[in-house]
């Protein structure tokens, strides 16, 4: 981290506003100079959660002009992340670093499928101006815990189907009975895949196997390991 950010590593922004989307979902406005930041979907922030860890997150908003932006965190567990979230309140300053990282959108492909959890709402919200704005045909599936399944209501997202979050992302045999491989015109699309990393794994060698379309994919958390 020293090397990426050298001294730069004391406090920049300022949080704003903070709302609950449900008891473990929780957006945040901060507010800081970004005006030379870059927000490529798909690029992730690090934040600075203890003296000597660091989490990336996803940018949901922003606006320049204002400089202010959104995170929708996740929070789950007892880990020093989750931890660290659930403390802040309005006026607490702490390190963001600029995005950075993998992009997840190819504007060129007119159909566009992304697959998340709660960890990706806030990427899904990103993509969600650029995916109308370029009339892509689109469509989004997520798997959530019961008490979250609203939060995409909330967020007003569109073309979206909610499942349970009950492992099914993990068997290959029901993941080849979805309605997105039951047609053709799905088969030349961009395919996102981002959240928990077992799901996303599998989901991306059921599309590989199939040949179907650009697959970008992005693990962001896995059971029993800390800092993914």
């Amino acid at each position: 981290m020293i090397a990426l950010f050298g001294n730069k590593l004391s406090p920049n922004v300022t949080v704003i506003e903070i709302t609950f989307l449900s008891l473990q979902i929780k957006k945040i406005r901060f507010q800081g100079d970004i005006s030379e930041w870059d927000f490529s979907i798909g690029y992730a922030s690090v934040i600075r959660v203890s003296e000597t860890e660091f989490r990336n997150y996803t940018v949901s908003y922003h606006n320049k002009e204002n400089g202010v932006f959104d995170i929708i965190f996740h929070i789950h567990g007892n880990g020093v992340g989750s931890k660290f979230i659930e403390s802040l309140k309005v006026s607490d300053e702490l390190f963001i670093s600029p995005p950075r990282g993998k992009k997840l959108y190819e504007q060129n492909e007119q159909r566009q499928f992304f697959f998340g959890d709660e960890t990706s709402l806030g990427v899904a919200f990103a993509i969600l101006p650029l995916l109308k704005k370029n009339n892509h045909q689109f469509q989004f599936y997520f798997e959530l815990d019961e008490e979250n399944k609203s939060v995409p209501e909330l967020l007003e997202l569109e073309n979206y189907t909610v499942f349970a979050k009950n492992n099914s992302f993990r068997n290959e045999k029901w993941l080849n009975t979805l309605p997105l491989f039951q047609t053709q015109e799905w088969n030349k699309s961009n395919f996102a895949l981002v959240g928990n990393a077992k799901s996303v794994q599998i989901f991306r060698k059921v599309l590989k196997d199939k040949k179907q379309g650009n697959i970008y994919s992005q693990g962001y958390w896995l059971e029993g390991k800390k800092g993914l």
